[in-house]
C-alpha cells in the first residue's frame, strides 16, 4: 500500500471510530436538555430540583466516564495483541467493578439524598423536591455504570456501532417516557426520575447482554479488578483536579458580580461543548493507540498519535473560527442582558485563542490514556492545577483583574498540560508495547 493510501486508510479509521463516539457523547447532554424542558413547564421549584439533583447525578456520570476510558485502553491492548477474548475479559471485570460501584452509589445516594439536597439548594421546598427526585433517580446508577463499562470494552475492540445504537435507543426511550409520565400520567417530577432510571437500566442491561453473548467466562477475578481500580484511581485524581479548577474559577468569577459570572458560565459551557466534540477524537486515539502498542507496533502507535493530534488541532481551529465569527451573535443566544454581553467580550479573545491548543492537548490526552500512561497525566494535570490555574485565578481575585485574569488562569492550565503532553509524546517513554503495560 502506498503512503498516501495508508494515510487515507488511517484517517478513515479515526473517523470511523470518532464519529459514532461523538454521537454517544452528545446523547446524554441532549437528553438532559429534553428532561429540563419537560420539567421546566411544571414550575420553578421542580426545575430547580432537577438542576440540584442532576448536579449530584453528574458525579456518577463522571465515575462512569473514568471507567470507560480506563477500560478502553486495557481492552485495546489485548485486542491489538490478537487476543479478543482477553479484551472482552477486561470488559467482564470492568462490569463487575461497575456493578459494585453502582450499588455503593445507590446506597450512599439513598442515605444522603436529603442532606446533600439541603446543602445545595437554597429553599427548603426545592431541597425536598430534589431529595425525592434523587432517591428514585439514583436507582439507575448501576445501569449507568454498566453502560460505561460496556462502552469501554467495545471501544477497545473497535466496535463503536453497537454502543451507538444502545445509547441512542435508551435515550430515545427516556425522551418518550419523560413527557408521558410527567403529564398524561400525572406523575410530575417523579415521572422524570422514573424515565431516567428506566433508560439507564435498559441501556446497562443491553450492554450486559452484549457481554454475555461474547463470553461465558463471567466470574470476577479480584486481581484484574484491583489493577483496574489503580488505573481508575489515577484518572479519578486527574478528574478531581479539573473539577476543583472549574469550581474555583466559577467561585472567583462570581466575586466580580452577576454579569461576570453569567458571562463566565456562557463561555464555560461552550468550552465544555468543544471538549465534548474533541473527546470523540481522543476516544479514537485511545482505541487505536492501545491496539497498536498491544500488537507491538510502535511506529503505528506514533503514526496514530500524529494523525489524531492533527485531527484534534484542525477540529479545534474550525470551532475557534466559528466562535470568532459569532462573537457578536452567540452571547445573545444565551442572554439579553447588555452587561453580561459586555463581559463576554472580555472572555472571547481568550476563548478563541485557547481552543487550538486545547485541541492538541485533548488529542494527546487520548493518546496517553490509550497507552496506559495515566499516572503521568495525573501528575501533570495536578501540577498544572496547583502551579498554573489556581494561583492565577486567586491572584486575579486579589488584584481585581476580572474575567481576563480568570481566563488567564485557564490559559496557564492549558499551557502546562500542552508542554507536558507534547514532551511526553516526543519521548519514547509512553510507547510501552505488549498486551499489558
Amino acid at each position: 500500500m502506498s503512503p498516501s493510501a495508508q494515510s487515507s486508510a488511517g484517517s478513515r479509521q479515526i473517523a470511523k471510530l470518532a464519529l459514532p463516539a461523538l454521537v454517544v457523547l452528545a446523547a446524554e447532554p441532549l437528553y438532559v436538555l429534553v428532561d429540563t424542558a419537560v420539567v421546566g413547564h411544571l414550575g420553578p421549584v421542580p426545575l430547580a430540583a432537577v438542576a440540584v439533583g442532576g448536579t449530584v447525578m453528574s458525579v456518577a456520570v463522571w465515575f462512569g466516564t473514568l471507567m470507560a476510558y480506563g477500560t478502553t485502553g486495557r481492552a485495546a491492548r489485548r485486542f491489538g495483541a490478537g487476543d479478543r477474548p482477553a479484551a472482552v475479559a477486561e470488559g467482564v471485570q470492568a462490569s463487575w467493578l461497575a456493578l459494585g460501584m453502582g450499588l455503593l452509589l445507590v446506597l450512599l445516594g439513598t442515605i444522603f439524598a436529603g442532606p446533600v439536597a439541603h446543602a445545595l439548594a437554597g429553599a427548603p421546598a426545592t431541597a425536598d423536591a430534589a431529595a425525592g427526585w434523587l432517591r428514585i433517580a439514583v436507582l439507575g446508577v448501576p445501569g449507568l455504570m454498566l453502560a460505561a463499562a460496556g462502552n469501554g470494552w467495545m471501544r477497545g475492540v473497535q466496535d463503536t456501532r453497537r454502543p451507538l445504537f444502545i445509547v441512542l435507543g435508551a435515550n430515545v426511550l427516556s425522551a418518550i417516557l419523560c413527557p408521558v409520565l410527567v403529564y398524561p400520567l400525572g406523575l410530575g417530577l417523579t415521572g422524570s426520575a422514573i424515565a431516567n432510571v428506566t433508560a439507564q437500566s435498559v441501556g446497562g442491561g443491553l450492554f450486559l447482554w452484549a457481554l454475555i453473548r461474547e463470553t461465558r467466562q463471567l466470574r470476577p477475578v479480584p486481581s484484574v479488578i484491583a489493577r483496574q481500580v489503580v488505573l481508575g484511581r489515577d484518572l479519578l485524581v486527574r478528574g478531581a483536579a479539573f473539577q476543583i479548577c472549574f469550581l474555583s474559577a466559577t467561585a472567583v468569577a462570581s466575586r466580580f458580580g452577576v454579569a461576570a459570572v453569567g458571562a463566565h458560565q456562557i463561555a464555560l459551557q461552550l468550552w465544555f461543548f468543544a471538549a465534548l466534540v474533541l473527546d470523540a477524537v481522543a476516544i479514537a486515539a485511545q482505541s487505536l493507540v492501545g491496539a497498536a502498542l498491544g500488537a507491538g507496533d510502535v511506529d503505528q502507535a506514533r503514526d496514530v498519535a500524529r494523525r489524531v493530534t492533527i485531527a484534534g488541532g484542525v477540529a479545534a481551529v474550525v470551532f475557534a473560527g466559528l466562535v470568532a465569527a459569532g462573537a457578536s451573535v452567540i452571547p445573545g443566544w444565551f442572554t439579553g442582558d447588555p452587561s453580561v454581553r459586555d463581559q463576554t467580550a472580555v472572555i472571547w479573545p481568550w476563548f478563541v485563542g485557547l481552543l487550538p491548543f486545547a485541541g492538541v492537548v485533548y488529542a494527546l490526552d487520548g493518546v496517553l490514556i490509550g497507552a496506559g500512561d495515566v499516572a503521568y497525566l495525573r501528575t501533570t494535570t495536578v501540577a498544572g492545577a496547583l502551579l498554573g490555574f489556581l494561583p492565577m485565578i486567586w491572584l486575579a481575585y486579589a488584584l481585581d483583574l476580572g474575567l481576563g485574569g480568570v481566563w488567564a488562569g485557564l490559559a496557564l492550565f492549558v499551557l502546562v498540560r500542552l508542554v507536558a503532553t507534547v514532551a511526553r509524546w516526543r519521548s519514547p517513554r509512553w510507547t510501552v508495547i505488549g498486551a499489558t503495560r
